[in-house]
């Protein structure tokens, strides 16, 4: 894995967390280049983290072993048949992680038979701690499928999926589930300094009690409904504030939301179909 050149088709945010992940995990450097048009994101991209960044797409994947498209679903068709304009170019591994686009059109795109893996991630591979589903097609070899799982796991932990439709009920979970958790810190927050707490002081209880609760599911084998009524004393405060969830079908509420993102990923993937 470590002897393969990667490119970037793109060098924003995801393309970024990915870059420094793979150099924490200890890959050189000189195996990772990136390509962008935009000539600051270039230039802090190269930077940053010591790689060489194209301004062209084309000069980037040419002799790259593994090509990452990082870029803007809309940009995606564009990107991928240029690319696949360079003559010779055969045997690479492409890695998708545009937001609805399916794998079937990305081959429609290069109309030759080519290894890919589509990866949805989320905005917490920022931190190195994202959560991404994969799914490969049919000509991705088992070795392809390792080195695809090896750089996700650089940022994060991975599952794979049997079935690419699935993809629309990960977006609505993992995908969107980061803001989910941000609104109810940011509620929390907020009714904490109306009770009186100085916002510095909320802000620091909320984001440590959510990090603490994530800690403990993650280091615990039990689930998260018996987590919740350890920490549920009958007649107690936290009682107090579950029957009011309850009472307010919070559950609902989640499903409904869940359903509508779900719903809307399939809208796009829809979209983005030849």
């Amino acid at each position: 894995m470590k002897n393969l050149t990667i490119a970037f088709i793109g060098s924003g945010n995801i393309a970024n967390s990915m870059i420094g992940g793979l150099i924490a995990n200890g890959v050189d450097s000189k195996k990772i280049v990136a390509s962008d048009p935009d000539e600051t994101q270039k230039k802090l991209t190269a930077k940053k983290y010591g790689i060489t960044v194209f301004k062209n797409n084309q000069d980037a994947a040419k002799k790259a072993d593994v090509i990452i498209f990082a870029v803007k679903p809309e940009n995606m068709q564009i990107a991928i048949k240029k690319i696949f304009e360079i003559p010779k170019i055969e045997n690479k591994l492409l890695l998708s992680v545009a937001a609805g686009i399916k794998i079937e059109s990305i081959e429609n795109w290069i109309d030759r038979p080519t290894s890919i893996v589509r990866v949805m991630p989320n905005i917490t591979m920022v931190v190195q701690a994202g959560a991404s589903a994969l799914y490969a097609n049919e000509h991705a070899t088992n070795e392809d499928k390792k080195i695809a799982e090896y750089i996700m796991k650089s940022v994060g932990v991975t599952v794979w999926l049997d079935d690419e439709n699935h993809m629309d009920s990960v977006t609505a979970l993992s995908g969107s589930g980061p803001a989910y958790f941000f609104y109810l810190m940011e509620i929390m927050e907020n009714n904490a300094v109306e009770m009186g707490l100085n916002k510095e002081d909320a802000r620091l209880l909320t984001v440590e009690t959510a990090l603490g609760a994530a800690k403990m599911a993650v280091l615990s084998k039990t689930e998260p409904k018996e987590l919740r009524q350890q920490v549920t004393s009958a007649g107690g405060t936290t009682e107090k504030a579950i029957n009011v969830f309850v009472q307010g079908r919070l559950d609902e509420l989640f499903r409904n939301a869940m359903d509508a993102a779900k719903e809307r990923s399939i809208e796009l993937s829809k979209s983005f179909e030849d």
